[in-house]
């Protein structure tokens, strides 16, 4: 392994960055090994990284020097920030900050951001159909990502930007179908009827990310969009209905309703929702089904990750 090209995953223990570091890891033949940072050397997830083969490290973004000395000697890295950990776009881009500073020093061949669409670009500010959050955000979440795109291009960083979507795992919480007081199953979601969603099984982030590392630095300055499937919400209830042998019936909730309920992020979620459903065709369009599967060829449809899943799935 030790002519292997060392990639510097952050998040390693979380969904995306688990997903990148094992998808390396299981491919011998990539020529790739794989450096997991985390806070927490010693936790669960970061030694079954690390007898998969991962070299840990303690790496802290609000460390920077850490983090400089785990990227040092790498080819590349995978990048990833996690704005739910503290839910603040300011933080959010602090924490990119950080990661760019540490990947212009380290002189990183390739970086593989996983970032998605500042929403502002097609809904400006001033548009009245959803309310500013955070002073200057519409979906906080997506339009940090997207703003910080620029601070790896104004550092010359060589970046793939690797636009991520809605994870089909969101079904295995509090999106799933529901099944109400008559007994029947319904998929109740902030989405109009007729608009698409585009999903993703959180796994295949890091299939893609291997693929475009293959694929070498021909990406770099190029945006990959990333999908696994393109559904209506009724054509995600018949998929269900299909692997539940029961009906499941989808229910649209209106934004304005959404955001007024009392659970965490409303107002962001139904922001996000509404934008996947008012620029549905715009941001199903920026994500080429098959040029994903030339990067990931075991991209999964949504029907395929529900056959694995859907006895994980709660009905109540």
């Amino acid at each position: 392994m030790s002519d292997h090209k060392i990639i510097a995953v952050t998040g390693a223990t979380g969904s995306q960055g688990g997903g990148a570091a094992r998808a390396i890891l299981a491919d011998p033949d990539s020529g790739f090994t794989v450096r997991a940072l985390t806070r927490n050397p010693d936790s669960p997830a970061a030694r079954e990284l690390a007898a998969l083969g991962a070299e840990v490290v303690r790496a802290d973004f609000y460390d920077e020097l850490s983090v400089h000395q785990a990227f040092e000697g790498a080819y590349g890295a995978f990048l990833v920030t996690n704005f739910w950990a503290h839910g603040s776009a300011a933080k959010e881009i602090e924490e990119v900050n950080v990661l760019v500073r540490a990947a212009k020093a380290a002189g990183l061949k390739h970086v593989v951001w996983s970032t998605l669409e500042d929403t502002r670009e097609l809904l400006p500010l001033d548009d009245e159909r959803m309310p500013v959050l955070q002073d200057k955000y519409n979906v906080p979440h997506f339009d940090a990502k997207g703003e910080a795109n620029n601070l790896f291009r104004e550092a010359g960083v060589p970046t793939t930007f690797l636009n991520t979507t809605f994870f089909f795992q969101g079904f295995l919480a509090q999106m799933g179908p529901q099944r109400g007081e008559d007994g029947v199953l319904t998929l109740t979601l902030p989405l109009e009827d007729g608009k698409l969603l585009s999903g993703v099984d959180a796994d295949d982030i890091g299939l893609t990310a291997l693929g475009i590392f293959k694929a070498g630095e021909r990406l770099v300055g190029e945006t990959v969009g990333l999908a696994g499937d393109h559904l209506t919400g009724a054509q995600y209830a018949a998929t269900f209905e299909a692997a539940f042998g029961e009906p499941v019936h989808f229910q649209s909730v209106p934004y304005d309703v959404f955001r007024s309920l009392d659970i965490p992020a409303a107002e962001e979620i139904a922001n996000m929702f509404q934008y996947y459903g008012d620029f549905d065709q715009e941001f199903t369009g920026s994500r080429d089904l098959d040029k994903v599967r030339e990067l990931n060829p075991a991209l999964k449809t949504f029907d395929a990750w529900l056959a694995d899943n859907a006895p994980k799935i709660k009905k109540s």
